[in-house]
């Protein structure tokens, strides 16, 4: 069966309320042949905040798995996609923070869930404990402030949302003069209607997810054939020693669990000295 009968004039839910459709539903809308709602008074942030006033329950795609279960929930339908961001250290440069985005999609109907990943140095995820507007203000530049919004806190109190200089001056002022020690914590405020740089990252996590959903199984036709392994060992071009680079990757279908392997993904036969931990140690 092609993608396009499993999904043409079904309804999709978008389980956001940080206006997340702005670019999912560009990308998707047309291609699928689905239309796009958001359910009113959805609140997303039952599952996790970034001021951390509530823990994200589980690991970042089980979240955004709730989140969809939870917008299927609320409106009875069948279709639905939802998504969860996370800022963390490079796994290979652990100096430098990167934006994890990932778009998970369920047709509870057909049992198919696939998830669509964006991994980000693109980022401007920032804090800093300030003690006067000059020290505001070059934090504020810096991350790109009014087009990216920031959060104050003071103690127990959270300002979230401010995306204009006026809103700035009166929470640093309202802050500084309830702060105890005349420091307060900036941050950039991370929600996607926010933080446009975010929602860039959501939009390529959303192309992942439609490549994924366009490419189906060799033996069973469902959408969603995608790499669920990578093999190291990419062999040296200078020593022929295997190598950190990425040699193979494994397909496999999330329905009938049907696999195969592909080599070299990106048509490397070698890998360059300077990836190899014998030649660049």
């Amino acid at each position: 069966m092609k993608t396009q009968q499993l999904f043409t004039n079904r309804v999709c839910v978008i389980g956001t309320m940080h206006h997340k459709e702005r670019v999912i539903v560009p990308v998707l809308q047309q291609e699928l042949g689905i239309k796009c709602i958001v359910p009113e008074n959805f609140n997303t942030d039952i599952f996790g905040t970034f001021t951390r006033e509530v823990e994200r329950p589980g690991t970042q795609i089980a979240a955004a798995r709730l989140k969809a279960q939870q917008a299927l929930e609320v409106t009875g339908e069948t279709l639905v996609i939802a998504s969860e961001g996370s800022f963390t250290l490079h796994p290979s440069f652990p100096w430098i923070y990167v934006n994890r985005e990932i778009v998970i999609f369920i047709d509870k109907q057909n049992q198919i869930e696939i998830i669509g990943e964006e991994l980000s140095l693109e980022t401007n995820f920032n804090y800093q404990v300030v003690t006067n507007m000059e020290e505001v203000n070059n934090f504020a530049i810096k991350v790109g402030f009014p087009e990216h919004g920031l959060i104050i806190k003071c103690g127990d109190k959270i300002i979230k949302g401010i995306n204009t200089e006026e809103n700035l001056l009166k929470a640093v002022n309202y802050a500084l003069q309830h702060s105890h020690n005349n420091q307060i914590h900036i941050e950039t405020d991370m929600r996607a209607l926010y933080n446009p740089t975010r929602m860039r990252n959501i939009a390529k996590a959303t192309h992942d997810l439609l490549n994924k959903i366009n490419t189906p199984c060799p033996e069973c036709s469902i959408p969603g054939f995608a790499i669920a392994e990578k093999i190291k060992g990419l062999p040296c071009q200078l020593c022929h020693l295997p190598t950190p680079s990425i040699c193979a990757v494994i397909y496999q279908c999330h329905k009938c669990g049907f696999t195969q392997e592909k080599s070299s993904p990106d048509g490397r036969e070698f890998a360059e000295p300077s990836e190899c931990v014998n030649c660049n140690p």
